[in-house]
């Protein structure tokens, strides 16, 4: 037990005999009264004089000595309480919540200054001082202190363990405790120091100091009463409580000790167990006659049987003692002046920590729904957002967890009755369970639970599989494998968005003993559901992308044309993100040139692509009237803007605000490529000998601008060089300039010489990844000549008489190409265009044959007045050769040249 100053407490062990009571205040007054009646025995000379005397002198010293020894004790316990309570505030201040944290603000004077005076007035001690780890004070009483150093020694505190010491400061003598500050890991981050003054501690033993003098002058006084009153005295001071009031307080001693629901054990200092209350009994199941037995005997497990026989300070020690969570706390009882041993006390923490670990799961819980709500979902494709939902929960809520989605899901369409099921995702503390693969389709049997599932769409949960012959039918030998492999217990829940069932999410768990219950199946229920948004909204994003990107290839050419000018390979790539506008096109013209055309249509969205297709529309048309490059774009650039000014996007629409184009003109007999852009890139050319150069074509601004002409650039190609066309998608992103796109692909260009176009495309993908935010159209084509011995011209007079000339060199010449059997509508055609051109056009007049994939036949003159196709009347005597001449060629027409124009016609090879 603790002696406390001012205060005297008596505990009769059991079986001890009447204890010893200090006197009443009655008796006190009463032996007063009597001392007078001793006068005569006190001035005698007698035997009982001396004895008087001697009496006399004794209680003189014992009440000297009392004085003395109460002086040393008040300055003793003072000093004590002083140490105990500066160190009990210390620590106590400095394992405050937010003390530590407090430390690592850049100003933290202004948070711990009013905590600590609160804390001083609270508690009673003269100071709290809070300081760095190098003594420099953050707190004072006295605001002019902080800042400054500590006075006193913090180097235990600064490694860890705790100081008290005594020293003579501004206030007088005191007592001041340092202990450290720790931050979770466990360093020091602050000291905090608490002192107080001895006198202020000591008050109370000050106070008994006068009762204890007016308790040795009572004493003083009844020593005259002589041997004989002590002896009576001693007497009544047996009887002073009376037998019932030590009865009295003995039981009440004995009911408070067992009827406390905390166990109390005290163990003498040879180990043997010297008292437990009915409680310690209960918890430890001690034998009957625990006591006076060694600790080492009774029977506890090692831990705890090793702990109460140390002897050694224990704070709240957990210790598993059969089915029960014990907090152990032992202190000895030697420091308190009491016999060696030490005191226990037990409480029982098991329905404590029951408590604390469904605390526990529920945060777990909400943690993994927070989780749930920023891990999936994370992009818009349906397989991912499964696999997020299934590694989420593995091995947090169960071992292993499948995703099952309908086929049409992962198309972006809606499932139908009776559709199988596709398993997208399999995540599991293990890979070797025997699950359906990823990837295998099947159908679940009305009676498993994921039918029932299915059919209800409400979750269904199985704690044991061993006992549900609705699952085993399922498949009897795969569920054995299942059982054997140690799963035991499933939840499975639908992917519902709205009334669509997407699929099933099967939670299984075998690692874990306890089978699911109700709360994980509604925990299950809610995860599902936060998956199942995502999985509906990757579905709906997966039915549009695909919309837009079916309808973006429909507009774009299904396959090349074909013609001998140029050997062509192109790519084509949608965005991932969004449908753009990107589009080219490989357009024949007339004397066996080809047209190439590449554009990009800014933004994105269905908008974008119907505006491409509109686009490649005008093209074709404008590309049928044969027009040069430059004169082309200027009438795309009206319709850009017309597209822009006429329409009116609705709410939330994408806008067009223009589009990008290049345009260019092979010629095979020339071997010439004319070229004109708007705000396009400019083409790269990949010669015979493996350099790369860019076309300097001249720049314009994107269509739908206007105010500026566009120009053209014209150059000869080398046979064999490779004529590169592209959008910005595939040398411009986010990570790289245009600058640096365009010199990648050269680079790849240059690594590809000598490779057909086929594999030059497939090189430049390999060097210049495409961004999946933007499209990408790629086109390489390879430069073909049409030789001199597959051409012929001729000049020819203006004069009708010539034109019999022209039948024979034409005659001539398809004999030598072989093709007579073309000899008599050829000369037919070229006899009414040449005829047409003398009595209509002007000089000069040329003929020339093409022999390529057909036979091409042109005249041309200086004239740009166009002949018009006409149905004759029976009476008129001309008229009919344009008419004969469209219903014996393949194809005919008139295109314009800076010196006239050109009536082409072509016939097919036999």
């Amino acid at each position: 037990m603790v002696r406390q100053p001012g205060r005297s407490v008596i505990r009769p062990p059991r079986g001890s005999g009447s204890p010893h009571v200090p006197l009443s205040e009655h008796e006190q007054t009463a032996g007063q009264g009597r001392a007078g009646r001793l006068k005569s025995v006190v001035g005698g000379r007698s035997v009982a004089g001396q004895v008087f005397m001697l009496q006399v002198v004794i209680v003189l010293l014992l009440v000297v000595s009392a004085v003395v020894a109460q002086v040393l004790q008040v300055r003793h316990d003072s000093s004590n309480e002083a140490r105990n309570r500066s160190l009990a505030v210390a620590q106590t201040f400095a394992n405050a919540p937010g003390t530590a944290a407090a430390l690592q603000l850049p100003d933290p004077t202004s948070v711990l200054q009013p905590k600590a005076e609160a804390a001083r007035k609270a508690t009673g001690v003269d100071f709290i001082v809070v300081m760095n780890t190098d003594g420099i004070r953050y707190t004072h009483p006295k605001p002019n202190r902080i800042g400054k150093k500590f006075v006193g020694d913090i180097g235990p505190a600064l490694a860890g363990g705790t100081v008290s010491q005594e020293v003579h400061g501004t206030i007088g003598e005191l007592v001041q405790s340092v202990v450290p500050v720790k931050d979770s890991a466990g360093k020091v981050v602050g000291l905090v120091s608490a002192g107080i003054t001895t006198a202020h501690v000591g008050g109370a033993a000050d106070q008994q100091l006068p009762l204890l003098l007016t308790a040795a002058a009572a004493g003083l006084a009844l020593a005259t009463a002589g041997t004989a009153l002590v002896s009576r005295r001693l007497l009544r001071q047996t009887h002073g409580l009376g037998p019932g009031e030590m009865t009295r307080m003995y039981e009440h001693h004995d009911a408070v000790l067992h009827s406390v629901r905390e166990g109390v054990l005290i163990v003498g200092g040879d180990g043997r167990l010297m008292l437990a209350n009915d409680e310690a009994q209960r918890l430890l199941d001690l034998p009957a006659d625990a006591e006076r037995r060694r600790v080492l005997d009774l029977g506890l497990d090692s831990d705890t049987a090793q702990l109460i026989a140390s002897g050694r300070v224990a704070t709240d020690e957990v210790h598993l003692v059969k089915d029960r969570l014990l907090a152990v706390n032992q202190r000895p009882i030697a420091v308190h002046g009491g016999p060696p041993g030490s005191v226990i006390t037990l409480r029982d923490s098991t329905e404590l920590r029951a408590l604390s670990g469904r605390a526990e799961v529920a945060r777990e819980r909400l943690n993994m729904l927070y989780d749930a709500g920023v891990g999936i979902g994370t992009s818009l494709d349906v397989t991912r957002t499964a696999e997020e939902l299934a590694e989420l929960a593995v091995p947090r809520f169960a071992d292993y967890v499948t995703i099952d989605l309908y086929d049409a899901i992962l198309k972006g369409e809606e499932p139908k009755p009776g559709d199988a099921l596709r398993r997208v995702a399999v995540t599991g503390i293990r890979k070797d369970a025997p699950l359906y693969p990823l990837g295998e389709r099947f159908q679940f049997v009305p009676s498993s639970p994921q039918g029932r599932s299915l059919e209800t769409g409400e979750s269904v949960i199985e704690p044991r599989l061993r006992d549900s012959p609705g699952w085993r039918a399922q498949d009897v030998e795969l569920t054995g494998r299942i059982l054997e492999f140690g799963i035991h217990s499933l939840i499975s829940v639908p992917l519902r968005a709205g009334n669509l069932v997407l699929g099933l999410a099967n939670f299984c768990r075998s690692e874990k003993l306890m089978p699911f219950d109700t709360e994980e199946q509604a925990l299950a229920e809610e995860l599902v559901a936060r998956a199942a948004v995502s999985i509906d909204n990757a579905r709906r994003y997966t039915r549009e992308h695909s919309m837009a990107v079916t309808l973006q290839r429909s507009l774009l050419p299904r396959r090349l044309p074909e013609q001998s000018a140029l050997e062509i390979a192109y790519r084509y790539l949608p965005a991932q993100a969004g449908v753009g506008g990107d589009w080219f096109d490989v357009l024949p013209l007339s004397g066996a040139r080809v047209a190439l055309v590449v554009g990009d249509v800014v933004g994105h969205g269905l908008h974008a692509a119907a505006t491409m297709g509109r686009l490649r529309t005008a093209v074709h048309n404008f590309a049928a009237l044969d027009l040069p490059p430059d004169e082309l774009l200027g009438l795309l650039d009206e319709l850009v803007g017309r597209i822009d000014q006429d329409e009116t996007p609705a709410d939330n629409a994408a806008t067009i605000t223009g589009a990008t184009c290049l345009y260019a003109i092979y010629d095979p007999v020339s071997r010439r490529c004319t070229v004109a852009r708007a705000g396009h890139p400019p083409p790269a050319l990949l010669k015979p000998d493996g350099s790369v150069e860019f076309l300097d074509v001249p720049a314009a601004p994107p269509l739908g601008l206007g105010g500026l002409p566009f120009e053209t650039a014209e150059s000869e190609l080398p046979e064999g060089s490779s004529l590169v066309l592209y959008t910005d998608g595939l040398v411009e992103d986010r990570r790289r300039d245009i600058d640096e796109g365009l010199e990648l692909l050269a680079g790849a260009l240059e690594s590809a010489a000598g490779s057909t176009p086929e594999e030059t495309c497939a090189a430049v993908l390999e060097r210049l990844p495409a961004h999946p935010n933007d499209d990408v159209a790629l086109i390489v084509a390879r430069t073909r000549a049409l030789t001199a011995d597959r051409v012929a011209e001729w000049q020819v007079p203006a004069d009708p008489a010539a034109v019999s000339e022209v039948r024979s060199k034409v005659t001539r010449q398809l004999a030598h190409w072989g093709l007579d059997e073309l000899s008599f509508i050829t000369e037919l055609i070229l006899s009414e265009l040449v005829t047409n051109a003398i009595r209509y056009g002007r000089e000069p007049i040329g003929v020339r044959l093409l022999c390529d994939r057909t036979l091409i036949c042109e005249v041309s003159d200086g004239s740009t007045t166009s002949p018009h196709l006409r149905y004759a009347a029976s009476t008129d005597e001309g008229g009919r050769g344009l008419f004969l001449v469209a219903q014996m060629a393949e194809r005919w027409g008139t295109r314009y040249t800076p010196a006239g124009k050109v009536i082409w016609a072509e016939q097919p090879l036999p």
